[in-house]
């Protein structure tokens, strides 16, 4: 009787499928529980009290922040700026970005994180600047104080 010769391939390879998915099960884990509205947030900045403060339903669709320190410094996208003049240019890009997405700029949402020493001709100063660019929705930050 013949021998009956089996072509079986062994191999030393693993199936991956289970580590990709948990891999990516992980990343959208993480995903989720990460806050980003507070890593772009500067500690520097100390917030106005008010006990009207309360946090938005839902976040902005088009957010754009700007940061303003005691001294009028504005904080826009990881960059310093004194002169307003130097973020009316970076506020313009962000405009004709928005604009070139086939968004409208006046439905972005201007979030104003200023210093409670802030003077108050700088934070006006920056809301006259980004009406002239045609953004019309602001939103303002302050810290919530506790109702006694």
């Amino acid at each position: 009787m013949p021998k009956l010769e089996s072509k079986i391939d062994v191999s030393a390879e693993g199936d991956m499928t289970s580590m990709i998915d948990m891999t990516f099960q992980l990343i959208a884990f993480f995903m989720i529980l990460i806050n980003f509205a507070d890593a772009e947030a500067n500690q520097d900045i100390k917030l106005p009290g008010s006990q009207l403060a309360v946090p938005p339903a839902a976040p902005p669709e088009d957010p754009i922040v700007v940061q303003m320190n005691r001294d009028g410094l504005i904080l826009y996208s990881a960059e310093e700026f004194q002169p307003l003049a130097f973020v009316k240019k970076r506020l313009i890009v962000k405009r004709d970005l928005l604009k070139k997405g086939g968004k409208n700029p006046q439905t972005a949402t201007v979030i104003i994180r200023a210093d409670k020493n802030v003077a108050t001709k700088f934070v006006r100063e920056m809301l006259e600047t980004c009406q002239e660019l045609g953004f019309e929705t602001f939103a303002f930050r302050a810290a919530a104080l506790k109702l006694d």
